[in-house]
């Protein structure tokens, strides 16, 4: 039989991992292979790109995009398991699920608005709500990015402190601070550092210094915790601070950040991603596709 869509697969993979055990994406690729009787050249079947197979791709998107709706959760180990609210949905006996059934969901609807974000524009004379390819070229890609960014936020959390500490120089240093990892940064992260985990060069011939706070947080950093660093910078005697969290920074917290003497720069999670993926760091490019137009001045007279 055909290769099944990504939406044709939500339900079979979320009626598959019902038994509430972990479950890894290579085991439900070889099951739901069996139960859509795909053949074996159905399987090594890959995408125009070459690097990755269609079924395999297409139950990575079914459990994304549940992800997303909150009726699949990540574990440990690259491996996800039903959530409650997926057991509520499979009681209900759905006939199928599919994105327009998962907007009923409000992280959902969240996902989506993030990936498709993009300019108003005038809506066309013929009121369709058909894409021009450019525009679903450029919605694909910030799917994409999102998705991944939402994968590499969770392999930080993940992480010891350490390493994450030393990911956060290393991306800094990618920016163009300091010069090389060998000579830009320190990692503190010991006690008595008075709440600095590392220092980074703000040039190569290392004129200034930038003390830096990475901590792995899950709930929202609230005010209190950005004084404490602006107070650890004045006991270096710097002015200068780069906060990173994985988790988000409260209102007020950006609001003190911005009247203080001191420069701090916050850095939440979605951006430390949107870093990380803009410079290459924890991620590796794919595939390129470059997008051409009509050279009007080559026609010109």
């Amino acid at each position: 039989m055909p290769i099944p869509d990504y939406q044709t697969i939500m339900l079979p993979l979320l009626t598959l991992i019902s038994d509430g055990k972990e479950h890894t994406l290579q085991d439900s690729i070889a099951s739901l292979g069996n139960q859509f009787h795909l053949m074996p050249e159905d399987l090594r079947k890959v995408l125009p790109s070459g690097r990755q197979a269609v079924f395999h791709n297409r139950v990575g998107w079914a459990r994304t995009y549940m992800k997303k709706a909150g009726l699949i959760e990540s574990t440990k180990r690259g491996s996800f398991k039903i959530t409650n609210r997926g057991k509520e949905v499979l009681k209900a006996k759905p006939n199928s699920i599919n994105a327009k059934y998962l907007e009923q969901f409000k992280e959902f609807q969240d996902f989506k608005k993030l990936g498709h974000e993009k300019p108003k524009t005038p809506k066309p004379p013929d009121k369709t709500t058909a894409v021009t390819p450019q525009e679903a070229l450029e919605n694909a890609y910030n799917e994409l990015n999102s998705a991944l960014a939402d994968e590499l936020l969770q392999k930080i959390k993940d992480s010891d402190p350490g390493f994450f500490e030393n990911t956060v120089i290393e991306l800094l240093v990618q920016m163009g601070y300091g010069g090389s990892i060998k000579d830009a940064g320190q990692v503190v992260g010991k006690s008595g550092d008075e709440g600095i985990d590392g220092t980074i060069k703000e040039d190569k011939l290392g004129l200034d210094v930038i003390y830096i706070q990475a901590k792995r947080w899950e709930g929202t950093v609230s005010r209190p915790e950005v004084q404490k660093f602006a107070g650890a910078l004045q006991g270096q005697r710097a002015k200068k601070g780069i906060f990173i969290t994985t988790s988000g920074f409260s209102d007020e917290a950006e609001r003190y950040a911005q009247q203080i003497e001191s420069k701090i720069v916050l850095i939440d999670g979605a951006k430390l991603t949107e870093l990380m993926i803009e410079h290459n760091i924890g991620v590796s490019p794919v595939v390129s596709y470059n997008l051409k137009r009509l050279d009007s001045d080559y026609f010109s007279e």
